[in-house]
């Protein structure tokens, strides 16, 4: 099962917006209504910063970065690959 975070969608100004987490089936639909509230929501998708360190062996929590992935790391600045050629300060 995969782990998934809504957000309330608000239906009148000023309402809050809130933010939960659930476990369900990549199968299954997204929701739609809040299983307690019934209020509409919507699914985040939120980038899967933990992925990426699973898979190269390093650990993502306390980074505070996101590791490199090999196959960006094997990718020389000069041959234009990556996001900006390392003009941002990432390491490619």
């Amino acid at each position: 099962m995969a782990t998934y975070v809504y957000e309330t969608i608000p239906q009148n100004p000023g309402d809050t917006v809130t933010q939960f987490e659930i476990q369900h089936s990549m199968r299954d639909e997204p929701l739609k209504l809040h299983p307690e509230s019934g209020v509409p929501v919507r699914r985040i998708i939120t980038g899967g910063y933990g992925l990426i360190g699973a898979n190269t062996g390093r650990s993502s929590e306390g980074s505070g970065s996101a590791p490199v992935a090999p196959a960006a790391a094997a990718v020389p600045a000069q041959a234009g690959g990556g996001c900006c050629g390392g003009a941002c300060g990432c390491k490619h």
